[in-house]
């Protein structure tokens, strides 16, 4: 029989959210008339809006005809929602991203734990304390702990307990690591962020090199015009940085399923040899190779997201229009 892959067996329990869910089913089951506030998995209640309606119905009419049928399509994301991701996530607030820096997938928890294909088993990795799990499960599925201690913590990840309030900053570990953090972060803490993190090409601080995963699946609900809605709104980001964004939680797209990942060109990684890498390069490697994109439908609906609300229509319960 074939051996199979013993980091799994670390996992000493399921996925948190299914978990959740399984316990809010039975209590309500045996709950009828309980009125129940759901905390688990982030999902959405309301329905898409109009204008994507309309454009994914316009893209499923397409699909019907010879002329106009999508079949694979580019494995990084169609130039249409890659440049409207550009000009209006990022170019709009003065960061310096390009279209082809961008790379659209079907779901940001996808993209943070698959970008560990590329980064080595010597890193060091911090991650705040409590996290998202899937930061630390996808690291113990790819064998870069121990097992787990009497507390659930796993040896080889760098736990980094909040100091009160919450929207202080953690502090980093002296060691070099890649750092998943979810701090309350204003511009002047984003820089500061930043600053503690080397190039990665540096030679002469190789061993305080960091970088900083920088999940914003949640920026569209900030209203405070001093926290950053992209990491790279601070200049020094493109060197350091790689940042998850979805449109599950900007647009309702849980259902649908579309997100992207930036990955400046400038960022830089060291294979063992100790040459210098271009990160973007292996992240279009991996991504061409394991996967094979967003449905075209999925992503006319994600470019309508741009589209300015006067120019909406409601959305005709008619797929021939």
């Amino acid at each position: 029989m074939p051996q199979i892959n013993d980091n799994y067996l670390k996992l000493k329990a399921g996925y948190l959210f299914p978990e959740i869910g399984r316990r809010v089913v039975a209590f309500a089951r045996e709950n009828p008339t309980a009125k129940i506030i759901r905390m688990g998995i982030g999902d959405v209640t309301e329905p898409l809006p109009p204008a994507i309606i309309e454009a994914m119905h316009k893209a499923v009419d397409e699909m019907a005809h010879r002329e106009t049928f999508r079949g694979y399509g580019p494995e990084q994301g169609y130039d249409f929602l890659r440049d409207a991701i550009a000009q209006n996530d990022f170019q709009s607030r003065g960061c310096d991203i390009s279209a082809d820096e961008i790379f659209i997938s079907d779901g940001s928890k996808c993209d943070t734990g698959n970008i560990l294909d590329i980064f080595g088993p010597n890193n060091t990795i911090a991650v705040t304390d409590p996290v998202y799990p899937v930061y630390v499960d996808t690291n113990v599925m790819a064998g870069h702990t121990g097992d787990a201690n009497e507390k659930g913590e796993y040896p080889g990840l760098v736990y980094i307990p909040p100091p009160p309030p919450i929207t202080s900053p953690p502090k980093f570990p002296r060691r070099k690591s890649t750092s998943p953090t979810s701090a309350r972060r204003t511009i002047p803490r984003a820089r500061r962020c930043c600053a503690t993190c080397s190039p990665n090409g540096s030679t002469t601080r190789a061993r305080t090199t960091r970088s900083s995963f920088f999940d914003a699946a949640y920026e569209a609900y900030i209203s405070d015009p001093a926290i950053p809605h992209s990491i790279y709104e601070i200049p020094s980001a493109r060197d350091v940085a790689i940042e998850f964004r979805s449109f599950s939680k900007l647009a309702g797209f849980t259902g649908t399923r579309c997100a992207f990942t930036v990955v400046p060109k400038s960022l830089k990684g060291r294979a063992q040899s100790g040459e210098q890498v271009d990160i973007h390069k292996l992240w279009t490697r991996r991504h061409t190779t394991k996967f094979n994109g967003v449905s075209y439908i999925s992503q006319r609906g994600a470019q309508a997201v741009y589209t300015p609300p006067a120019a909406s229509k409601p959305a005709t319960s008619s797929l021939s229009t």
